[in-house]
């Protein structure tokens, strides 16, 4: 494989998830997907998955991606079938060296963990067998290369502020191509922050600066009188 001069150049495969809610512990996949691309200007590969839940899908969750009860029904496939296919999918891109972009890793990534668990009593590092996920998270990666900037940190949110389209948001395909994109924008603007890592450099350094924003965070809460708990795990949350 033809590695460019920066990471933001060479290829890339994106995964996201629409699920149930957005609780990892215990909410469920309802669709996927996982994008692919080669180089900036090659064209997007696409893989897609739709599961049957197994649970009703909330009001809430179905009024943000618009997929319906019936739908999973009719046409979604079984989640252990599901989860063990995205997991073999990521483990072939680990293996390869292809950095992974997930937006807001911990959470994608820990739900399709607790996932396997469920339904496969397995796990994303049994699928892994050794390989490590180079992830790029674009989420961390603005919070540290523009850590004063007001205003929300959402996927919408940073695509409107590095003005990468974003069509059909909460598609799981949609959102990966949109976070795909986003990095190499990212990588690209801000090159004297981000861009002289290699992919194993910048996810180590990903993890030590989602840490410092998570206790910033946290001692903001503390502050505050607030009770919430803020999670330092990146790209995954352990399992109790």
């Amino acid at each position: 494989m033809v590695r460019s001069s920066h990471w933001y150049e060479g290829p890339f495969a994106s995964f996201d998830t629409e699920t149930t809610g957005v609780d990892v512990e215990q909410d469920r996949i309802v669709s996927a997907a996982l994008v692919l691309q080669s180089g900036p200007d090659a064209p997007p590969e696409r893989l897609t998955w739709l599961a049957d839940p197994g649970v009703p899908i909330p009001d809430g969750a179905r009024a943000v991606h618009g997929i319906t009860d019936e739908q999973v029904r009719a046409h979604g496939r079984p989640p252990a079938a599901v989860t063990a296919e995205i997991a073999r999918a990521l483990a072939g891109q680990a293996r390869a060296g292809v950095p992974l972009v997930v937006m807001n890793a911990p959470y994608d990534l820990t739900l399709l963990d607790r996932e396997l668990r469920r339904h496969r009593q397995s796990s994303l590092d049994a699928f892994l067998g050794g390989a490590e996920l180079l992830v790029v998270d674009p989420r961390v990666l603005d919070k540290y290369a523009d850590r004063y900037r007001k205003g929300r940190r959402t996927l919408t949110d940073l695509c409107a502020h590095y003005g990468v389209e974003l069509a059909g948001a909460h598609d799981a395909g949609a959102d990966a191509w949109a976070a795909l994109q986003l990095v190499r924008v990212l990588g690209e603007r801000h090159h004297k922050a981000l861009g002289t890592f290699s992919p194993a450099e910048l996810h180590l350094r990903q993890r030590t600066w989602h840490a410092a924003q998570a206790r910033g965070l946290q001692d903001w809460f503390d502050r505050s009188g607030a009770t919430e708990r803020v999670d330092r795990s990146w790209p995954l949350r352990p399992a109790a």
